[in-house]
């Protein structure tokens, strides 16, 4: 329990960001009154912390949006008296010894409460079922699922037992990749189980996406696999300092973090919280991850995977937002540059735009910043990420967005974009070091997300940036919501860095039309700082006029089958049936 604060659970919402975009979803907030024993909630203006009170009433009616007032109240009666009115509950809860009545109601019995249906939250997926089902209506999953335990190869179908036929069978199949094969020992994993006490301390309407099972899920099924512990090495975890942090963040920032140490449960944004263990689990990750970058620029290792939490991508340099608190691929980046190398790539394949990365490398030559992501017009989350977003003061083009138009966005899409963007720009670029920003809710499953990238889609686009930078890579956990998904797109990333060949080559990638008009978008503007892409864009531009005839076609059958029948065209009618179909243009005088 907090020093800070007596007599109430410390609860504090520090903003930093814009927090009306939320990535998780939430109810609306309630005002705060200034009513007897409330618990004190700090809100920054700028730098300077400005304490409020909020009510706290188990959970049910704080200023952070927990829950909405109690469901007996009238939705017209005003804000004011709703602090004031009791409800029925809160009546038999008190004995009534709250209102002084002059009617004697001693005699009077409350109506029982209606029982609420059982209900439970899947495992894999976070959404709520009813008790009586064993299979969840979103996702499959079993409710006794065994996927903490065995990772992805546990079956979803069946409850948890135990059975070791299932961690044997793996096995098996990994003492025989390793009697054909060399043992490979260069590629590094970063984990520290403190990670996982980073939480969201009161339930909302369900879990949180956010949350420690998602390391436990990718961890079991790595153990699992006999990938790691097994032929993967381990890193010791240290935490980041302060020194190293004000490279990236502004010392404000910082120390909005470090005051959550203190707090039993505290939110920068209404879907950014933090525990009294989320400012050291912030600080063990971005360790992490400055640590695998220098051991795989000093050559000790080939490449690493950091499986770190809180993620990093959304994290600026003054604020925090979308559940990330520090920036572990920004840390990264300015710690290989540390090391030696001179410029460092961050391809950032996370559904969600990485608009603090954005933020913190605008304007710097030596870090080139490509995002893949959902976009849709800048109604998205964050909204940020439009193609004409290049960079700015003379680092133009340095920032390379690859806006996604729509959702269901999958492997050939992304192939499709890295053949014909990633790949020229970053070759161009010439990095001495690549980092991937791998969030992977974009796969298909995902709750969030809502896309199609399948292990296989991630697993070569992993290949095709290994062949960068003498294949110097450190791969960095972002997001992922869907356990299965996450899990098995992890192993299949690090499967590829360990030399493994990918699970299935997407040779010719056929791309969706939206798929490839944004693919044209974008190079029409990078074209202008990367020659190289100019061949490229008159090449697509000449099949995209293709894919034009073809629709303009396919539009015109379509009219003549529903605007007019097809005899009028010899008859009497054969002008109106022209006229109709788009064949006649009238003339207007001018």
């Amino acid at each position: 329990m907090s020093k800070m604060v007596s007599q109430a659970t410390p609860e504090s919402r520090l903003t930093g960001g814009e927090d009306d975009n939320s990535l998780h979803n939430q109810v609306d907030e309630l005002l705060c009154q200034e009513l007897p024993e409330r618990q004190v909630i700090l809100e920054f203006e700028g730098t300077r912390p400005k304490p409020y009170f909020s009510d706290h009433n188990g959970g049910e009616n704080s200023a952070l949006g927990v829950r909405a007032a109690e469901d007996d109240l009238n939705s017209d009666v005003e804000a004011e008296e709703k602090q004031k009115e009791m409800t029925l509950e809160d009546m038999y809860k008190n004995d009534g010894t709250l209102y002084d009545d002059d009617e004697d109601d001693s005699d009077w019995e409350p109506v029982k409460r209606q029982v609420e249906l059982m209900r439970w939250f899947c495992t894999n997926c976070t959404m709520v079922n009813v008790e009586d089902v064993f299979l969840c209506d979103i996702c499959g999953e079993h409710r006794d699922s065994g996927i903490l335990r065995h990772g992805f190869y546990a079956s979803p179908f069946m409850q948890d037992v135990g059975a070791p036929s299932v961690e044997a069978e793996v096995q098996e199949s990994h003492e025989d990749h390793a009697r054909s094969s060399p043992p490979s020992s260069s590629t590094v994993v970063g984990f520290d189980e403190k990670m996982l006490l980073h939480s969201e301390v009161e339930m909302k309407s369900h879990p949180h996406p956010e949350r420690a099972d998602r390391l436990q899920a990718i961890a079991a099924s790595l153990a699992t696999a006999g990938i790691f512990p097994g032929r993967c090495r381990s890193l010791p975890a240290r935490e980041i300092t302060k020194e190293e942090l004000q490279m990236v963040h502004s010392s404000e920032h910082i120390d909005a973090v470090e005051m959550t140490s203190h707090m039993f449960s505290s939110y920068f944004t209404p879907d950014t919280y933090a525990n009294e263990h989320s400012a050291r689990a912030a600080r063990i990750a971005a360790g992490l991850c400055a640590d695998l970058a220098s051991t795989i620029i000093s050559g000790r290792s080939k490449n690493g995977f950091a499986l770190v939490r809180p993620p990093g991508h959304h994290a600026g340099i003054k604020h925090a937002m979308g559940f990330c608190l520090h920036n572990n691929a920004a840390v990264a980046a300015l710690a290989a540059q540390g090391a030696g190398a001179k410029k460092v790539l961050i391809v950032d394949w996370d559904v969600h735009h990485g608009n603090g990365t954005q933020e913190i490398f605008d304007g710097n030559k030596s870090v080139l910043y490509i995002s893949l992501h959902r976009h849709e017009g800048g109604n998205f989350y964050p909204g940020t990420g439009a193609a004409h977003e290049v960079g700015t003061m003379g680092a133009e083009g340095y920032c390379v967005n690859i806006p996604w138009s729509r959702r269901g966005v999958g492997d050939n899409d992304y192939v499709f974009a890295f053949h014909h963007i990633v790949l020229p720009i970053a070759s161009a670029f010439a990095p001495d070091f690549t980092i991937i920003s791998a969030g992977f809710d974009a796969a298909r499953g995902d709750p969030l997300g809502c896309c199609d990238v399948t292990p296989a889609g991630y697993a070569q686009m992993t290949h095709m940036l290994s062949a960068l930078s003498g294949g110097k890579l450190l791969v960095i956990l972002e997001g992922g919501y869907n356990l299965r998904s996450i899990s098995s797109s992890a192993v299949a990333v690090i499967k590829v860095l360990l030399g493994d060949s990918p699970i299935s080559e997407i040779a010719d990638a056929v791309p969706s039309k939206a798929g490839l008009r944004t693919v044209l978008e974008v190079l029409k503007i990078q074209r202008s700082y990367w020659p190289s892409l100019e061949s490229i864009f008159w090449e697509l531009q000449s099949q995209w006029g293709m894919f034009l005839v073809d629709n303009r076609r396919k539009q015109i059958r379509k009219r003549r089958r529903v605007l007019a029948p097809i005899w009028w065209k010899w008859g009497r009618k054969s002008m109106l049936y022209h006229l109709l179909n788009g064949h006649l243009h009238v003339k207007t005088k001018r």
